[in-house]
Protein backbone atom coordinates (compact mmCIF):
# COMPACT_ATOMS: atom_id res chain seq x y z
CA UNK A 1 0.00 0.00 0.00
CA UNK A 2 1.55 3.33 -0.88
CA UNK A 3 0.26 7.02 0.23
CA UNK A 4 0.37 9.89 -2.12
CA UNK A 5 0.17 13.69 -1.44
CA UNK A 6 0.07 15.87 -4.43
CA UNK A 7 0.81 19.65 -3.80
CA UNK A 8 -1.23 21.99 -4.12
CA UNK A 9 -2.52 23.45 -7.39
CA UNK A 10 -3.59 26.90 -8.46
CA UNK A 11 -5.01 29.78 -10.41
CA UNK A 12 -3.00 30.58 -13.52
CA UNK A 13 -3.62 32.61 -16.19
CA UNK A 14 -3.95 31.08 -19.99
CA UNK A 15 -0.33 30.63 -21.16
CA UNK A 16 1.03 30.42 -17.30
CA UNK A 17 2.83 27.57 -15.99
CA UNK A 18 2.55 25.45 -12.95
CA UNK A 19 4.34 22.82 -11.50
CA UNK A 20 2.78 19.78 -9.37
CA UNK A 21 4.70 17.61 -7.25
CA UNK A 22 3.61 14.30 -5.56
CA UNK A 23 5.42 12.82 -2.70
CA UNK A 24 4.74 8.92 -2.07
CA UNK A 25 5.29 6.64 0.69
CA UNK A 26 5.16 3.07 1.63
CA UNK A 27 7.00 1.12 -0.68
CA UNK A 28 10.18 1.56 -2.90
CA UNK A 29 9.34 4.58 -5.32
CA UNK A 30 11.12 3.10 -7.95
CA UNK A 31 9.71 0.19 -8.45
CA UNK A 32 6.18 1.77 -9.44
CA UNK A 33 5.13 3.36 -12.49
CA UNK A 34 4.07 7.01 -12.09
CA UNK A 35 1.27 8.50 -13.87
CA UNK A 36 -0.90 11.72 -13.38
CA UNK A 37 -4.25 11.89 -14.92
CA UNK A 38 -7.37 14.36 -14.57
CA UNK A 39 -10.75 14.82 -14.27
CA UNK A 40 -12.56 18.11 -15.59
CA UNK A 41 -16.36 19.06 -14.60
CA UNK A 42 -18.81 17.10 -16.39
CA UNK A 43 -15.95 14.29 -18.17
CA UNK A 44 -14.49 11.15 -17.41
CA UNK A 45 -10.82 10.86 -15.76
CA UNK A 46 -7.99 10.71 -18.03
CA UNK A 47 -4.13 9.93 -18.24
CA UNK A 48 -2.41 12.83 -18.58
CA UNK A 49 1.12 11.14 -18.62
CA UNK A 50 2.84 8.21 -17.31
CA UNK A 51 6.63 7.08 -16.53
CA UNK A 52 8.42 4.24 -16.04
CA UNK A 53 10.33 3.63 -12.73
CA UNK A 54 13.57 5.00 -13.55
CA UNK A 55 11.84 7.65 -15.68
CA UNK A 56 13.42 5.96 -19.12
CA UNK A 57 9.87 6.05 -20.73
CA UNK A 58 7.68 8.86 -20.69
CA UNK A 59 3.78 8.30 -22.68
CA UNK A 60 1.46 11.55 -22.85
CA UNK A 61 -2.04 12.35 -23.95
CA UNK A 62 -1.68 13.99 -27.24
CA UNK A 63 -3.14 17.58 -26.38
CA UNK A 64 -0.39 17.75 -23.67
CA UNK A 65 2.28 16.59 -25.40
CA UNK A 66 4.92 19.23 -25.91
CA UNK A 67 3.56 21.27 -22.87
CA UNK A 68 3.63 19.36 -19.67
CA UNK A 69 6.53 17.22 -18.73
CA UNK A 70 6.56 13.93 -16.51
CA UNK A 71 9.67 13.59 -14.38
CA UNK A 72 10.47 11.76 -11.13
CA UNK A 73 13.05 12.04 -8.33
CA UNK A 74 13.29 8.39 -6.95
CA UNK A 75 15.68 9.60 -4.23
CA UNK A 76 13.27 12.43 -3.31
CA UNK A 77 10.25 9.76 -3.58
CA UNK A 78 8.18 12.45 -5.87
CA UNK A 79 6.93 12.96 -9.29
CA UNK A 80 6.54 16.14 -10.83
CA UNK A 81 4.38 17.37 -13.69
CA UNK A 82 5.70 21.18 -14.98
CA UNK A 83 2.94 21.99 -17.27
CA UNK A 84 3.66 25.36 -19.84
CA UNK A 85 1.45 27.14 -22.37
CA UNK A 86 -1.50 26.39 -20.00
CA UNK A 87 -4.90 26.75 -22.04
CA UNK A 88 -8.25 26.79 -20.10
CA UNK A 89 -8.97 23.26 -21.34
CA UNK A 90 -6.62 22.62 -18.89
CA UNK A 91 -8.88 22.99 -16.19
CA UNK A 92 -9.29 19.90 -13.83
CA UNK A 93 -8.94 18.31 -10.77
CA UNK A 94 -5.17 16.65 -11.21
CA UNK A 95 -4.21 13.05 -9.36
CA UNK A 96 -1.09 12.07 -8.93
CA UNK A 97 -1.56 7.93 -9.33
CA UNK A 98 0.91 4.78 -9.06
CA UNK A 99 1.49 1.23 -10.10
CA UNK A 100 -0.05 -0.81 -13.26
CA UNK A 101 2.04 -0.43 -16.33
CA UNK A 102 3.01 2.86 -18.58
CA UNK A 103 0.06 4.66 -20.01
CA UNK A 104 -2.17 2.16 -18.56
CA UNK A 105 -4.24 2.11 -14.75
CA UNK A 106 -3.01 2.55 -11.84
CA UNK A 107 -3.64 0.98 -8.48
CA UNK A 108 -3.00 3.50 -5.86
CA UNK A 109 -4.86 7.30 -6.20
CA UNK A 110 -3.90 10.45 -4.68
CA UNK A 111 -6.50 13.11 -3.06
CA UNK A 112 -6.65 15.37 -6.60
CA UNK A 113 -5.45 19.19 -6.19
CA UNK A 114 -7.26 21.54 -8.64
CA UNK A 115 -6.17 23.69 -11.30
CA UNK A 116 -7.74 26.24 -12.86
CA UNK A 117 -6.77 28.17 -15.71
CA UNK A 118 -8.28 31.41 -16.48
CA UNK A 119 -8.84 33.05 -20.64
Amino acid sequence: QVQLVESRGGLVQAGGSLRLSCVVSGRTFSDYVMHWFRQAPGKEREMVASISGFGGRTVYKESVTGRFTISRDNGKNTVYLQMNRLEPEDTAVYYCAAGGMLGGSPNSWGQGTQVTVSS
